[in-house]
């Protein structure tokens, strides 16, 4: 017998610029097949974003480990550090959030330069410009603050497996939609008989909101918003599942969904290009913009002191 494979995964790393140039190649894959009816994007040739020499190799890697270590298990261990009584979590406001991941500038970004702040105000100004309500304009601005948890040691991210990619429900069997299904075969919870099958711990029906989605940076804001704002459903939707594409575009999952989920999933439709298209509009003046947006924080997080 010929001897296996050995794939080596890159070593984990927290370092800001490494990660949002890993994301951006994610990106690209998820770019390919999305077709919007936002007005913002219309003339843009999208086939010109996130030019990677090595994009295809890198994606593969990452979803291969992606895909091994995301279990039941460490899902649930995840979910207890995030929980834990005895974890101190950071208190910022929702703006100085934003200026802590300003810290996350990536310089190797083919698509940008831009800093951090300007990118998720270029997003926020995109649904600005087409009319969209004010809290959708506000999830544009933060939709991305769930990298902050690679600030926190406690929490013990990896540093790209569980904070970017794609993301998909734990607990039954992965769906064959979801991206690179095939290396799911090293993942433990494939051989477990109740996780492997169709519905596992779930049941018909039972709603998003009761599935355990993969654990990474769009999971953890969810988690940090939902009881600490006054934002809509549509946009806590926007928040968790702009990366469950298996869910928005592939069709994947539809059996859980109760009656909410089929109006959420047309909000994170409509709000999906504006995240993926956005990043060649004009740069933001970030000083000019700032009231603007402070006001829109100050309605939506009345508590103004966020616990992270």
């Amino acid at each position: 017998m010929a001897p296996s494979a050995i794939v080596e995964f890159p070593p984990a790393t927290h370092d800001g610029q490494v990660l949002e140039s890993l994301s951006d190649a994610i990106d690209d894959v998820n770019c390919i097949k999305y077709d919007s009816e936002a007005k913002f994007d219309s003339e843009k040739d999208k086939s010109q974003f996130r030019q990677y020499e090595d994009a295809c190799d890198r994606v593969k890697n990452f979803y291969r480990e992606q895909h091994k270590k995301q279990t039941v298990a460490y899902n649930l261990a995840a979910r207890n550090r995030f929980n834990s009584a005895s974890r101190v979590r950071p208190e910022m406001t929702v703006w100085q959030a934003i200026e802590k991941l300003n810290t996350l500038i990536d310089e190797s970004d083919p698509d940008t330069t831009l800093s951090q702040i300007e990118h998720l105000l270029q997003s926020a100004e995109a649904i600005r410009r087409d009319g969209k309500p004010r809290w959708m304009q506000l999830t544009g601005l933060i939709h991305d603050l769930g990298k902050l948890m690679l600030f926190f040691p406690e929490l013990e991210t990896q540093g790209q497996w569980d904070v970017v990619g794609d993301t998909f429900p734990v607990g039954c069997a992965f769906d064959k939609r979801i991206i690179l299904p095939e290396t799911f075969e090293a993942n433990p919870d494939t051989k477990d008989p109740i996780y492997n099958t169709k519905f596992g711990i779930y049941s018909p029906g039972c709603g998003l909101d009761n599935i355990m989605l993969s654990w990474g940076h769009d999971e953890y804001l969810y988690h940090v918003v939902k009881d600490q704002s006054t934002l809509p459903d549509e946009a806590l939707a926007m928040i968790r599942y702009h990366s469950f594409y298996p869910w928005h575009r592939e069709g994947a999952y539809r059996e859980l969904m109760c009656k909410k989920d089929h109006a959420m999933l047309k909000a994170v439709q409509a709000f999906n290009p504006y995240d993926l298209y956005s990043k060649s509009d004009n740069v933001p003046s970030v000083e000019e913009l700032k009231p603007y947006y402070m006001d829109l924080i100050n309605e939506f997080f009345p508590q103004k002191l966020i616990k992270w």
